[in-house]
């Protein structure tokens, strides 16, 4: 068992955005297990109240706990791509319905923030040519999605 688990609060949407993640990341990705709203908790009877799931091998918590905290980019959700196909199917699946941002961040239909991120970009912005890391930079932050290829043609 994980020492941490985060906990995403979201507006009666809990349990239809584990069973989208899921899908998305398929995998060592599960739904954990359901808790329901009792007669002592402040929300409708039988509703769904947490739900446990999995995700790539790391656990999470989707908790409805209502309206008042709705997500933001303070928190997001990196995704680590080995390659352009990777980057484009994870961009494509949890984008959709949502905003697609700069960077290789985008919010999907539920709000939660994520970043698809080739996991060659930390080299290419930490080459030891400064001119080299700048160039990737500049290129990273013209971009919506991220093209490996760009950046490294950069």
């Amino acid at each position: 068992m994980q020492k941490i688990t985060p906990c995403l609060w979201f507006d009666g949407q809990a349990e239809e955005a584990a069973e989208h993640y899921v899908a998305i990341f398929g995998g060592d990705s599960r739904i954990l297990g359901t808790t329901y709203y009792g007669d002592e908790a402040p929300g409708r009877k039988g509703s769904v109240l947490t739900v446990g799931f999995r995700l790539a091998g790391q656990d999470y918590m989707g908790l409805n706990g209502g309206p008042q905290f709705p997500f933001t980019e303070a928190i997001s959700l990196s995704v680590d791509c080995a390659d352009q196909a990777e980057v484009d199917r994870f961009w494509a699946a949890l984008s959709a319905g949502g905003e697609e941002g700069q960077c290789g961040w985008l919010k999907d239909k539920f709000g939660v923030s994520w970043q698809i991120v080739p996991n060659e970009l930390p080299r290419l912005l930490a080459d030891p040519d400064p001119a080299k890391a700048g160039r990737a930079m500049k290129a990273m932050l013209g971009m919506g999605k991220l093209d490996i290829q760009a950046l490294r043609d950069a």
